[in-house]
């Protein structure tokens, strides 16, 4: 007899009021193998009594329930059962504030609900979907290997789509600039090193993987908690000493040289490494435009955006750091960087505010001899 195929190793509960989401929510997650349904339910009440016979491995959450609200639900959910949480909302604008708190309250992951309209919307919507649940899953088992990935809709793009490549030349000695990316687990992350900073930390720029409308409130939190400025990035934003630009959700960001600081440019397009923004755009946009001034940090996250263009930057005479296995909730972009040969340091996610504070000091040292 044949042996039975493996049963999936990871249970999702949905929740979600609307019978249309959770049907779509239902066959997004069947068609990952490494994924199953365990229920498909309308509210926290009724995921309540799901829960009272099986725990799932992760729950994909809306927001906006019937009774309980979502919120409420997932601090009862980190009091009482801390199971990895997904959640999956449409609202932006003034809702974006609460999914500011539902990562502050322990949710893996922050995605926008798909709207779906074509084929092509379909498929990026399973990647993403997929991939955040598979995330979840990882900060709990922390594996290190590989992680599964769905088929993507058409090539994988890299950034040739933005930013044609071109081959390392010299930069003049200019004003130090940081270039972190991250993804999975970044916005606790980010806030870590933001918060470590002073006032007087150097030019800092920022792609984090998040849905268009959520940045605005991910910035302006932020920018309560630091001692720095914290910006969502607008089009010829200036690069300045003291303050962190964030690229704004499903926009691409680009470092740009201007006399001797730099400004960036927000941009439209084709996703790249399955996302917008990517991380890979704004390191080649790094590595050609500041060269040896810039600092490229590349931390927790699922995949390998960043990884081709932080060897770029290298390349270009850019100091490089990742972020350490034991920090990352997802060791997988870092662990790509490494591969690639772009990776100059390896840092614990507690070190890594110090690093950049040691960066800007040399590049002015280096400055003014």
């Amino acid at each position: 007899m044949a042996p039975h195929a493996a049963a999936p190793s990871t249970r999702v509960l949905i929740v979600d009021d609307s019978a249309a989401a959770r049907a779509m929510f239902k066959v997004i997650v069947e068609s990952d193998p490494a994924l199953q349904v365990m229920a498909a339910v309308p509210d926290a009440y009724a995921a309540a009594r799901a829960m009272r016979t099986e725990l799932p491995d992760v729950i994909l959450l809306d927001l906006e329930l019937p009774g309980m609200d979502g919120l409420t639900f997932l601090r009862k959910i980190m009091q009482q059962h801390p199971i990895p949480v997904v959640v999956c909302s449409s609202h932006v604008g003034a809702g974006t504030e609460a999914m500011v708190s539902a990562l502050e309250l322990g949710a893996r992951e922050v995605i926008s609900k798909p709207a779906a309209r074509n084929d092509l919307e379909r498929q990026e919507a399973s990647i993403r979907i997929c991939d955040a649940i598979r995330a979840a899953t990882e900060t709990t088992r922390r594996r290190s290997q590989p992680e599964p990935r769905p088929l993507a809709p058409g090539p994988k793009l890299t950034a040739d789509e933005i930013l044609p490549a071109r081959p390392p030349r010299p930069v003049p000695e200019t004003t130090p600039v940081v270039c972190i990316g991250a993804s999975t687990g970044g916005t606790e992350a980010l806030r870590d090193v933001l918060t470590a900073l002073p006032a007087s930390a150097p030019p800092i720029v920022i792609v984090q993987h998040m849905p268009r409308g959520f940045t605005a409130a991910f910035a302006r939190r932020l920018d309560s908690l630091c001692a720095i400025e914290v910006l969502e990035a607008e089009d010829e934003m200036q690069v300045m000493p003291g303050r962190a630009i964030i690229a704004q959700g499903d926009r691409h960001l680009l470092l740009r040289r201007r006399n001797q600081g730099y400004r960036v440019s927000v941009l439209d397009g084709a996703y790249v490494c399955r996302h917008r923004p990517s991380v890979d755009v704004l390191f080649r946009s790094a590595a050609q435009e500041a060269g040896a001034n810039a600092l490229g940090v590349i931390m927790t996250g699922m995949g390998d955006d960043g990884a081709r263009c932080m060897a770029e930057m290298r390349a270009a005479g850019a100091e490089t750091i990742a972020q350490n296995e034991e920090s990352c909730v997802v060791y997988g972009m870092p662990r790509e960087a490494v591969a690639h040969g772009g990776v100059g340091k390896v840092e614990p996610l507690d070190r890594l505010a110090a690093r950049i504070m040691e960066f800007g000091r040399r590049q002015m040292e280096r400055t003014a001899r």
